[in-house]
């Protein structure tokens, strides 16, 4: 039995809850797709180049050229004289393959120019320097 005088109590959502647990749902997804990048080469600081361009190639091969010198052919260490052989059997039958050189702003000229000639010396490799925005 009721009695008269007892107010009714409109329903009520609380919220509160819901709003954490979407926060929560919310900070997993921003800290899971910062692991998702993926970098081809070797960790260096690139040159800053104010017109530099996004390359679209289905096929990439990295060469990094890190501060001491030493040059890596995706993430491998290879001789300079053995790049030319490595990057042809990398291209294979491509028709189209991007080579991609990341050198370290540090390294001399004259050590990026011998690598962009040695690679030039493939056929069907196109040929790109790695750079980051000012």
């Amino acid at each position: 039995m009721r009695l008269q005088d007892e107010p009714d109590l409109p329903a009520q959502i609380n919220i509160v809850p819901m709003i954490d647990v979407i926060f929560a749902i919310l900070t997993f997804f921003i800290m899971s797709t910062l692991f998702l990048t993926r970098s081809e080469g070797l960790p260096v600081n690139l040159p800053k180049a104010a017109t530099a361009k996004q390359q679209q190639v289905p096929t990439k091969i990295t060469v990094t050229v890190d501060d001491k010198g030493q040059i890596s052919l995706n993430r491998k260490p290879v001789a300079i004289d053995n790049l030319t052989q490595q990057v042809k059997a990398l291209v294979g039958s491509n028709s189209e393959v991007l080579v991609i050189i990341n050198a370290d702003e540090k390294v001399g000229y004259g050590n990026v120019v011998t690598v962009m000639d040695r690679v030039r010396q493939v056929e069907g490799a196109k040929l790109a320097i790695a750079t980051q925005k000012p």
